[in-house]
């Protein structure tokens, strides 16, 4: 097996340069990247019971509005990152962005939600033993057991969403050949 002689000839590691026609290929990338598989799939097999915003929504729904609002929001961290410090150069770098990105997002949401459901329930208890009750059994349903798996349900959406904005957004950057001989080794 032969070893790559540069680190960028790894798989995901070579330069990439937005698409020519940039803003055409961020919408399909980001369209395609909230189009996540699991949750696109299940729809037509188990259509949700009640298409109307509120609590009782499907879960599926929220998760799918949720991935249209922080793909091109993802996408926008990572040009902004570009812009300044010229990284992520490759796909690899560009995916992993996301995964950090959709981790932290996904963490951040189901915090807020149970801030939100710990909230509710001081309002709705008959008195302060009750409101306490209520705030523990949120807090470990919601915090301790629901966090985990947010975060695991965004990293994975994030990854899907990192791949498509990696292939769709970008292209390679061809090489830059050095014809006058002045760009040399650098150390």
């Amino acid at each position: 097996m032969r070893t790559p002689e540069r680190l960028s000839e790894l798989p995901g590691r070579g330069r990439v340069r937005w698409r020519d026609s940039a803003p055409m290929f961020a919408i399909l990338a980001c369209l395609s990247g909230a189009a996540w598989p699991p949750l696109v799939l299940t729809l037509p097999i188990w259509p949700p019971a009640n298409w109307r915003l509120g609590p009782e929504m499907d879960w599926r729904l929220i998760v799918l509005a949720v991935g249209l609002a922080a793909t091109p929001i993802g996408l926008y961290l990572v040009a902004r990152e570009r812009d300044r410090r010229g990284r992520p150069t490759g796909r690899l770098g560009i995916v992993w962005r996301f995964l950090l990105y959709g981790g932290a997002g996904a963490a951040a949401l189901q915090i807020g939600a149970t801030v939100i459901v710990t909230v509710m329930g001081w309002f709705e208890a008959g008195g302060v033993a009750q409101a306490a009750g209520a705030s523990e059994t949120t807090i470990l349903i919601y915090g301790v057991g629901g966090l985990p798996i947010a975060i695991l349900v965004g990293v994975s959406y994030a990854l899907w969403a990192g791949l498509c904005c990696a292939f769709i957004a970008f292209e390679p950057q061809p090489e830059v050949r050095d014809r006058l001989g002045l760009m040399g080794e650098q150390a």
